[in-house]
């Protein structure tokens, strides 16, 4: 429809255009008056006319003051003879100049032909440009099953390659990937050896760990084309369509071997069949079906690797998961301290950086980052220093930028009010000061009272180093650093607010997974209660299956209460005994608003060398 109307925009244009072009040809310059000859032949007789064109039957006067008229003449006579014998003298006739034009030439069959043809040109143009749409729409519905596939690394497509050089960290991941290169590369040597190739790696792992990225690096490494396309681009509507879509792609793929098809999201189409409640999706099975149909076809010499990325392998269909389908499943973790550096050193090789700038610290201070948030966090320090009308990025940028990713921007036009600071303030040292002097507690890197994204204030603790496993020791130390801003506020000032509302449910929520999933309650013993259950045709977790009785429902029940309770207790009796360092940081807090992690140690004292938290 918008083609169409477009179209008919410009026939209506070009119409308009040959319309005023006509109206100037048959209206040249200003309409001559029309005469008599007896008001001719007076005008001559008294001397008023200085020349008479005659064109055909046409005449045309221009008097002696430059002013124009026109007449007809008859037709049986000369038009000098026709003068005479309205009564114009001899001697009048001679002083008056007489040009005779022969009439015929371009615009005497033009102007008629034109008249004739060219509404007929014009309509037919309309009708040929909405025929050509309808042919476009009827090619357009043949090619809706064709795979709408991204090209990358092939020749003719100067898209940057990518190698495992530009990817950083994930050491096992590339060694396993190595030799789906050399696959790639010398088929050859497999076969001969009778080896079948694998048919398909899939990538698992958090997102933006880099799985993409990654996959393109071993198409850059063995030099084949890549073939990207998203499991969502393929269900439609229509069943069957996205069925026709996987036939076509793999067509196209093995038409190209070597390559790599990469499909990514593989979870949007993989999903485990018959297991939501609203019933099946015939179309996502139908792709899913075709798409195992397409890995079983491969001869054994076919030269096309399938390669697919998710961070939902627990949802996966099974038959996807099958030797012969995806052989190999990589793991990817987010990356470790060392693994961020190197991260951030690729992520600012065309940025502008100061003289100082310290990416080590950058990279301690960013732990459970995955590559992408790195990738941001230095896009807002550039954007930020831009912002600032500075020409490089130091130390203060980078700094800023990580509380940005964590937790938002600054939000300057939330002011609290000096009660409502004197309470944040409390608030955030009362977190802060459990977790400095609890055992098995991460140091404090940073509090604040300024309201970032929907927290009015913030209390970060960054680990020392990268940790793998928890203990119920420091389960239970978090839990009562959740509870600190709850128990500060209410032994200052008396009573609780609702900025402790967020702090309660996330206690909650790990109070329940200690005594349900974790197995970490003394009295029920090491047993998990529950079982999630996923409905899959909302795409998400809403419920859970109980597999236990009500007694048992009131036990965890009241061994959820007990644990809150005793992290509540443990809470107010550091602050009880603390309470000169809560008052100390708390006013430190309300004049700065950010308190630095050097700061907060003068200002409590350093942890003594024997101090759990100290690790070797």
């Amino acid at each position: 429809m918008k083609h169409l109307t477009k179209n008919f925009i410009i026939v209506l244009l070009i119409f308009l255009t040959v319309a005023g072009i006509f109206a100037l040809l048959s209206y040249p310059g200003q309409e001559k008056k029309p005469i008599s000859l007896t008001e001719l032949v007076q005008d001559i007789n008294q001397g008023k006319v200085k020349e008479i064109t005659v064109s055909g039957n046409d005449v045309s006067i221009l008097y002696q003051n430059d002013t124009e008229a026109k007449s007809k003449k008859e037709t049986e006579i000369a038009f000098s003879q026709s003068l005479l014998n309205y009564g114009v003298t001899k001697e009048n006739l001679q002083k008056i100049k007489i040009n005779s034009e022969e009439k015929g030439g371009l615009l005497v069959w033009l102007g008629p032909t034109l008249l004739l043809i060219l509404p007929l040109l014009i309509f037919g143009a309309f009708f040929w440009m909405i025929f050509r749409q309808a042919k476009t729409g009827a090619m357009q519905a043949f090619d809706f099953s064709k795979a709408r596939a991204r090209l990358f690394g092939a020749e003719g497509h100067p898209k940057e390659k990518i190698s495992f050089r530009d990817v950083a960290g994930l050491a096992e991941a590339k060694e396993e990937l190595k030799e789906i290169v050399d696959f790639l590369k010398n088929p050859k040597k497999f076969l001969q050896m009778g080896a079948r190739i694998p048919r398909g790696v899939l990538l698992m792992g958090p997102p933006g760990t880099g799985k993409t990225l990654l996959a393109r690096a071993v198409a850059g490494e063995a030099n084949v084309p890549f073939f990207h396309i998203s499991g969502s681009e393929f269900v439609e509507m229509f069943v069957g369509v996205g069925a026709a879509r996987v036939r076509d792609l793999f067509a196209t793929a093995k038409k190209a071997a070597p390559s790599i098809l990469f499909i990514d999201e593989l979870d949007a189409v993989g999903r485990h069949r018959g297991a939501g409640l609203g019933g099946s999706h015939d179309e996502r099975e139908q792709t899913l079906n075709q798409i195992l149909v397409e890995m079983d076809g491969f001869e054994r010499d076919t030269n096309v690797m399938v390669m697919s990325a998710t961070n939902r392998p627990d949802i996966l269909d099974p038959a996807l998961l099958r030797p012969g389908r995806f052989d190999r499943r990589v793991v990817l973790d987010l990356p470790d301290i060392n693994d961020r550096e190197e991260i951030l050193k690729i992520h600012v090789r065309d940025k502008s950086l100061a003289i100082g700038v310290d990416l080590r610290e950058i990279a301690e201070r960013t732990p459970g980052f995955s590559g992408a948030d790195l990738a941001n966090l230095v896009n807002e320090a550039t954007l930020l220093a831009a912002r600032r009308n500075k020409h490089q990025v130091y130390q203060e940028e980078l700094l800023e930028s990580i509380d940005k990713v964590l937790l938002g921007p600054e939000r300057k036009s939330h002011i609290l009010s000096e009660k409502e600071k004197e309470i944040a303030a409390y608030h955030e040292s009362g977190h802060a000061l459990v977790a400095h002097f609890l055992p098995n507690t991460e140091p404090i890197r940073k509090i604040s009272i300024i309201a970032r994204g929907r927290a009015a204030g913030y209390t970060l603790k960054l680990p020392a180093r990268e940790k793998y496993l928890k203990s119920k020791g420091e389960f239970l130390s978090e839990l009562a650093t959740f509870l600190g801003g709850y128990c500060a506020e209410k032994l200052v000032f008396g009573e609780i607010t609702t900025g402790a509302s967020s702090d309660l449910q996330t206690a909650s929520e790990l109070a329940r997974k200690l005594v349900k999933e974790y197995g970490m309650s003394e009295k029920l013993g090491p047993v998990a209660f529950g079982e999630k259950e996923e409905l899959i045709f909302l795409g998400k977790e809403i419920g859970e299956q109980r597999n236990y009785s009500e007694k048992i429902a009131a036990e965890i029940d009241a061994e959820i209460t007990k644990l809150i309770k005793n992290a509540q207790t443990t809470a107010k009796k550091i602050l009880k005994e603390k309470k000169r360092f809560l008052v100390k940081v708390a006013k430190t807090l309300i004049k700065k608003e950010t308190i630095e992690r050097e700061e907060f140690e003068r200002l409590v004292g350093k942890l003594s060398a024997n101090h759990p938290n100290i690790k070797s």
